[in-house]
């Protein structure tokens, strides 16, 4: 998995050197306006930021990478491991990627220029995917019994600057902790919080991601008997008033060989892009995303989310325009 995300950081160096990422943009990737015909005509090579690297970000940037590839136009596409959410939104703005996977409530926060974000943010949406599941587990050893009971132990709260780390944080403070004060706090990535959940070094884990997610499928498989999932939806009602993005869900018990289904709060992700993306560009990469679906879903089974009918659910996120065009070609009689 490190060779892997060796190569796709590696291949993002590449695709950064050919489109003028890092802060400038290639004219081949800034809408010049004009009618949208879903036509690239100039080479053109775009960044794709996702998450850790045994997420389902991770796994299906990867995946949508190969098959904008494989579709055999103009445009290709590389995916690096990162952060996630916030942070993938800052680099997208930067000019450092122009594919960004983002949690809903991530999303939401930077076009109206709150919590992690101090002022509106210039991006838009491709399409409404798969949903992320907050996936809350503790070592039975640690004795913890509700988010409450975190109290001065060793938690993951994720990578800084992703989606996990900011539901972690909104978790925390709806069941009266303070999260810089009350845990201690681990800002880890999903394979060193996996490995410090078997070591015993960490008490409890915070992730926000899709099913499965593969270092939870990891850890449930070597530990199965060590750990256990804990329902946090009483804590809803609080994650509401913070954002209305929230929503209760269920882990089914075959995600992870469960004993039973696990009574969870799921927020929505989005694919986002800046809202100056060529609009042919938008275009071609959101037809990808559902002519390609059977082949992502090969990848992960959070694939089987994307739908039509659930794409155009991104607000307050506007889709762009690039993507209403290839939406309204794929909703449009055969």
């Amino acid at each position: 998995m490190r060779k892997a995300f060796a190569l796709a950081a590696a291949g993002t160096l590449t695709a950064a050197a050919l489109t003028g990422c890092g802060g400038k943009q290639d004219a081949a990737t800034v809408d010049a306006g004009g009618d949208v015909t879903c036509e690239v005509a100039k080479d053109t090579r775009v960044g794709i930021a996702t998450g850790n690297a045994t997420g389902v970000y991770f796994a299906l940037g990867n995946a949508y990478a190969e098959q904008i590839a494989a579709t055999g136009g103009k445009v290709k596409a590389t995916a690096a491991e990162t952060g996630a959410s916030v942070q993938n939104i800052q680099q997208l703005v930067g000019g450092e990627f122009d594919v960004a996977f983002s949690l809903a409530d991530s999303a939401a926060d930077a076009v109206n220029g709150t919590n992690s974000f101090t002022a509106k943010q210039p991006i838009q949406a491709l399409a409404r995917i798969h949903t992320n599941y907050t996936q809350v587990i503790v070592r039975k050893a640690a004795g913890i019994k509700d988010v409450a009971g975190m109290k001065g132990k060793r938690v993951s709260t994720g990578s800084p600057k992703s989606g996990t780390e900011v539901i972690a944080k909104r978790v925390l403070t709806a069941a009266g902790l303070d999260p810089d004060k009350d845990v201690q706090a681990q800002r880890l990535d999903l394979v060193k919080t996996v490995d410090g959940m078997k070591d015993g070094s960490i008490d409890a884990l915070f992730w926000s991601g899709g099913l499965p997610t593969p270092g939870i499928t990891d850890l449930l498989t070597t530990s199965a008997d060590e750990v256990e999932f804990l329902d946090i939806t009483g804590l809803l009602p609080e994650l509401q008033k913070i954002n209305p993005v929230y929503e209760t869900g269920s882990i089914p018990a075959a995600t992870y060989k469960t004993p039973a289904d696990v009574a969870t709060v799921v927020v929505p992700n989005f694919l986002l892009v800046r809202e100056n993306l060529d609009a042919n560009v938008a275009c071609v990469l959101t037809k990808t995303l559902f002519d390609r679906k059977p082949q992502l879903e090969q990848a992960n089974a959070a694939a089987k989310q994307i739908t039509l009918d659930q794409a155009r659910k991104t607000d307050p996120v506007v889709l762009h325009r690039g993507a209403v065009t290839a939406l309204d070609g794929l909703n449009a009689p055969k």
